[in-house]
Parts: structure tokens; sequence; C-alpha cells
């Protein structure tokens, strides 16, 4: 029997997982698009092909500049987006679930490197990520670009961890403004800076991350760029996404189940005087991430702020309204970080089969799934629960000494 030294079954275990995702994004990379928002996403591009980068933000361009920069850079290459305006032509398809796609595979990598020093668990956390079917099908089917934002989130992670503040605080920024799903994680940073640098290293760290934005902001300031932007969010989150919650199995899709028969119910209602479901969300989960932060302050080791990072997407996934299904996909980055822990093992297959279900239901690519998981219902209210409860034990663990709860 043939048998293979720790390091090489490793290897063999990277390259076949490796292989196995490459083959599984080969075939969904071409797939039409069933989300709707592919065909948004090319219009963008064919805008900034026509007008010019400086220019993106003319149209509902919801995203800040880093995904302009991408878009601008495939409309560079491919002259095809000067007339296509959907994504019926499969070059533009692939082209523009191209670059999560590629993070995909550079967020294993980094995962895999920040398991180094783990044994074999550099390699299972590397493949347990390329292989994750919420993953893939984000990234390679939806063409979404969360692995764009936790790529640069999960480098400043690696960085931090290893003393390098101001360069952690430069991809955070690159982070915030890939996608403001990346806000959450500014309060275990800012922690992080404070309590490894004193005042000084956190105001160190919050001007080099607000010249990271400055500078990305600099092509985009004379034509309007940067109050387009914020008016283009203005009118997304006061518009038809203005719901409770929109697809993601949290507290408040519980209320919609609850107290609406799992029909929508506008973000905006008074709750309690001037105070709406919105605010009432942004006040708890102010509350949640103000712990968060103080748990870090407290305990200022790596677990702490990997742990901290995973209950930050967790609570601003679990409290705030208007939730995509796919929100807390930073989690399942930096719950893979703590793989080599035992419960972590059982909280990381919780946590996965959770938010895949989730992202089926959501958008079932057939209609046999589409029978089988329905996104309301029985199974919307347990999603919900499980997802509340993992929360609860990823801020419970964060709260705790980490001594007392794994092996450091």
């Amino acid at each position: 029997m043939l048998r293979w030294p720790p390091g090489q079954r490793r290897t063999v275990l990277l390259v076949a997982g490796f292989a196995c995702g490459l083959a599984v994004r080969l075939v969904l990379l071409p797939a039409p698009d069933i989300s709707g928002d592919i065909d948004d996403f090319v219009g963008w591009i064919h805008h900034i092909s026509l007008s010019g980068l400086p220019n993106a933000y003319d149209e509902r361009l919801p995203f800040p500049p880093v995904i302009a920069y991408i878009w601008g850079l495939l409309a560079a290459v491919e002259p095809g987006f000067r007339t296509a305006t959907d994504s019926t032509d499969l070059t533009i398809r692939v082209l523009i679930k191209l670059p999560p796609t590629l993070a995909d595979f550079a967020l294993a990598l980094l995962v895999g490197y920040a398991l180094r020093d783990r044994g074999r668990w550099a390699a299972i956390g590397a493949v347990a990520f390329i292989l994750h079917p919420a993953v893939f099908d984000v990234s390679a089917w939806w063409g979404q670009y969360e692995s764009i934002y936790l790529l640069f989130a999960l480098a400043a992670t690696v960085l931090a961890i290893n003393g390098r503040n101001g360069w952690a605080a430069a991809l955070i920024a690159l982070s915030v403004m890939t996608k403001p799903q990346a806000l959450p994680m500014l309060a275990p940073f800012a922690a992080w800076f404070w309590t490894t640098g004193g005042w000084r290293g956190l105001v160190r760290s919050g001007l080099i991350g607000a010249a990271v934005i400055v500078i990305l902001w600099l092509p985009f300031i004379g034509a309007g760029g940067p109050a387009n932007y914020l008016g283009n969010v203005a009118g997304y989150q006061e518009g038809r996404f203005a719901v409770l919650s929109i697809s993601g199995w949290n507290s408040w899709w519980l209320v919609q189940q609850t107290a609406a028969g799992g029909n929508f119910v506008p973000d905006e209602i008074p709750v309690v005087g001037p105070v709406t479901f919105r605010h009432l969300g942004l006040m708890i989960t102010g509350l949640l991430e103000s712990l968060v932060a103080l748990a870090v302050i407290r305990d200022p080791r790596p677990r702490t702020l990997i742990l901290a990072l995973a209950a930050a997407v967790l609570v601003a996934f679990s409290f705030l309204t208007l939730m995509h299904e796919r929100y807390n996909y930073g989690a399942v980055v930096f719950l893979l970080l703590l793989l080599s822990a035992p419960r972590m093992r059982w909280l990381n297959l919780s946590f996965g089969i959770v938010i895949t279900l989730n992202v089926l239901a959501a958008v079932p690519p057939t209609a046999e799934i589409h029978s089988a998981l329905r996104l309301s219902g029985l199974l919307g209210v347990l999603g919900s629960i499980a997802t509340l409860s993992i929360t609860g034990i990823v801020c419970t663990l964060l709260t705790r000494r980490q001594g007392q709860v794994m092996a450091s």
C-alpha cells in the first residue's frame, strides 16, 4: 500500500481540491444569469466603456470605487462591452464572473497561509473554502463580488496579527471601498489598532485608511462621483429593498414570517415614536458591535481578532434590516481560520450548511430545488433560528477568555 509522508499528502489534497474547485467553476462560469444582477453589471460596464471611468457614477452604480476600477479594466480589455447591454453574450458573461472567481482561489491560498502553523489544517481549510457550495455559487454562478472585498479583509487580518497595522489599515480601507458589507469589520480592526498601538496607533491607522479612500475617489470627484454614489445607495435603500429582510435568514426574517405571514414588511414602519425598525436594527447592531470591539481590547490576541471579525459579520447580518442571503459570507472565511479547534469544526459545518441552504433557497438553480427549499415557511424559520444560535455561540466564545474555550 502506497504511503505518502504528511507533506506530500497535504500537497495531493491541495492539488485535488483545487482541481475539483476549478472544474466546478468552469461549469458555472458560462451559466446564464438567473439572479438578474449580472445584466445590471454589464449595463454599468457598458456605460463606463462609453463615458469613461470618471463618469461611472452617472449611472445608478451602488458600489464603491474598487469595483468601478475592476469594471473599467474589463471595459478596456474587452471591446464588446461598448455594445453589450446585458449578459447574453457568453464572453461577456464569463468576464463579469471572472474577477470574483479568481479571488476565490486567492482567498483559499490565503486561508492556507494563515493556517500554515497548524499542519494539515492549512490544506483542509484551503480546500474547504474552494469547495464550499456557497462560495462557488456566489462567485462563479451569481457573479457577485463578495470574494474580492473579503480577500482584502483577510489579507488585512493576516498583516494585523503579524504586527503590520499600517498595511492592514490600507487593506481594510480597500475592502470597505469594494463593498459596504465590509463596514462591520471596522469595529474589531479599530479595537485592534488601539490596543496594539495605543491612541497614536489608532490615529495613524485611521489616517492611512482615510488616505487610501481619498486616493481611490480622486478620479471621480470632478464628475460628482462620491455624492452620486451616496445618492445611489440611498435610492436602493429607500426603494424596493427597504424591507426588514430581503432574503436573509435572520431575526427580521422571523418577524416577517410571524407577523406578516412571510410577506415583506417595510423597515421604515415606526416601532416606538419616531424609531423605526431600521433604527432599532442599527441600535441593536451598534451596541453588539461595541461589545465585540471591547472583547478585542480586553484580550488582544490573534484568535480574538479572528473570532471578533466573524462575530461582527454575523451580528450585522442577524440584526440589521435590508439583509440579502449572502451578507454573512465573511463569516465563512473567518471561521475557517479557527478550524483546528474541535468545537470550531462543528461550528464551521453548521454555519456552512445554513448559509448554503439560504443561498440556494434565495435563487434556486432548478425547479426541483425551488420546490424542496422554500425561502419562506418552516425552513426559513429554522434557518433563522440556526443563524441566530450560531451568532450567539460565536459571541459567547468571544466574550470568554480564549484560553478557556480553545487551545491557543
